[in-house]
């Protein structure tokens, strides 16, 4: 439970109906699943981000008085304050949340920060904004090499952290900047190079920073063309994906030199269920959500795949899902 003192200290950065408690995690991810969150707060601004980072990471609450953050004295408690939990939630759309939900704070980065904007070849996009609405911005502007990632269901932030990508292309490629708070609200700007981008990670899934702008360096093409290629690979996802059941994408990562998919495969898995969570028959990568799936169910079958390909082909595969909460 989020202590009185910590809400009052909240409402006093954010507007109270932004905080909400006891929130079912089960709607803010893909997988629709997840026991409730504490408090999740609906994120407006990039101040105020910076403001309730600063406070729930603060080792002592006296400092921030004097920087202004809260008006009413009587919300600051008399003693130095331990450091609040918190997690950072894009579009939910890689995350796997416990059955008994979070015990801490989830900063939630969506609609209210999405902002995409258009300047000559590059893009520039706030964190929360949805990958396929900044490949459409691209798109209407004329400027390619975004199309990659029209397709993919989560948001610019997230994307950025776990260098997202597909069929060839990835955030890599063309990433100019990323601008990010750090856990005391500090804000920074990293280039691509700083950015140690790698296979599905980043500087960012090493250091606890949070983004809160990408700018993409694109290039001019065809719009014809670029609609035919992002159509392309529409049609593609929905022939090779489930994407009629609730998943959270590729549920391991790429093994060097072969497939998850295609191992998951070899060890008799395909089909294979555990309650409600089943590998896909469509893709073997996907597990996915058939219907009133728990989170222990997935994380079972997640821990299953695991063993029978270990003792099958000795690969070890490594989960791409990230799990909030205990497990």
């Amino acid at each position: 439970m989020i202590e009185s003192v910590v809400l009052e200290a909240l409402k006093a950065i954010i507007p109270e109906d932004k905080i909400l408690l006891q929130e079912p995690m089960a709607g803010h991810t893909s997988f629709r699943i997840g026991g409730p969150a504490d408090c999740l707060i609906e994120i407006e601004t990039v101040e105020q981000l910076g403001k309730i980072l600063a406070y729930l990471n603060s080792p002592e609450i006296g400092n921030l008085r004097e920087e202004g953050f809260f008006p009413k004295e009587e919300v600051l408690p008399k003693k130095g304050w331990r450091r609040v939990p918190c997690f950072v939630l894009g579009n939910g759309s890689n995350l796997l949340v416990s059955d008994a939900g979070y015990r801490g704070v989830v900063l939630h980065i969506g609609s209210r920060m999405s902002q995409v904007t258009v300047s000559g070849d590059t893009v520039t996009a706030a964190a929360g904004a949805l990958l396929s609405q900044t490949a459409r911005a691209a798109l209407e502007h004329g400027l390619t090499g975004f199309e990659f990632a029209a397709g993919i269901p989560g948001s610019i932030g997230g994307a950025a952290v776990m260098n997202a990508g597909a069929y060839g292309g990835e955030m890599k490629q063309v990433v100019q900047e990323v601008t990010v708070l750090t856990r005391d609200g500090k804000e920074l700007v990293l280039d691509n190079a700083e950015m140690d981008f790698g296979y599905r990670t980043s500087l960012l899934k090493k250091f606890p920073y949070i983004v809160t702008k990408v700018v993409l360096q694109l290039h001019p093409g065809d719009p014809v063309q670029i609609r035919a290629k992002m159509d392309d690979l529409a049609a593609r996802r929905r022939e090779k994906q489930p994407l009629e059941f609730p998943s959270a994408g590729s549920t391991f990562k790429r093994p060097e030199g072969c497939f998850a998919g295609q191992l998951i495969e070899q060890a008799g898995l395909r089909g294979f269920q555990i309650g409600g969570a089943r590998v896909s028959e469509k893709h073997c990568g996907f597990v996915i959500n058939a219907g009133g799936a728990t989170a222990s169910d997935v994380f079972a079958l997640m821990k299953e795949i695991q063993s029978r390909v270990k003792e099958m082909s000795g690969v070890e595969l490594e989960p791409e899902v990230v799990l909030l909460g205990e497990f």
